[in-house]
């Protein structure tokens, strides 16, 4: 088994172990009452957008790459918004 193999399942083991923990501490805040609807509903909307995609394209991939643009598009607009609004203190 090569160095490249081991080191990637070592690196998504890491991943998916972070990943889990996230979602733990967000069912755990969400039961205390802790979190703030719109930030899980942040969380979910690149989720939300894939399935709308996927459904489209019908290719997971094409999917994936529409969820990309989609939300880089979406990020771009959102510091266009919030330039303009400290520029212009709205």
């Amino acid at each position: 088994m090569s160095y490249s193999i081991i080191g990637l399942s070592i690196a998504g083991g890491l991943l998916a172990i972070g990943v889990l923990a996230i979602l733990v501490s967000g069912i755990r805040g969400m039961i205390v009452g802790k979190q703030d609807y719109k930030k899980i509903g942040m969380f979910l909307l690149p989720f939300l957008v894939y399935a709308i995609a996927y459904l489209l394209t019908e290719d997971y991939a094409e999917a994936g790459i529409a969820t990309m643009l989609f939300m880089m598009a979406l990020m771009a607009l959102t510091i266009l918004a919030t330039g303009f609004r400290t520029t212009f203190n709205f």
